[in-house]
């Protein structure tokens, strides 16, 4: 007869739930600065960039 008592302890150790770690406010504070910072640098790109030009394809006048 098999002895199944160490086969069931591990089992019973891999169904604990792992330690994790709280969630840190300043990960949080640093993902919204880098969204932030982008989204200013791309209005400056539109707004400031040379060449921008946006065209409608959709519009097209022809006499």
């Amino acid at each position: 007869m098999i002895d199944s008592t160490a086969q069931i302890a591990m089992a019973k150790t891999l169904l604990t739930h792992p330690k994790v770690a709280p969630p840190s406010g300043l990960a949080a504070l640093g993902a919204a600065t880098l969204a932030a910072a982008a989204a200013i640098v791309m209005a400056g790109v539109v707004v400031l960039g040379p060449g921008v030009a946006i065209d409608d394809p959709s519009v097209v006048l022809s006499r």
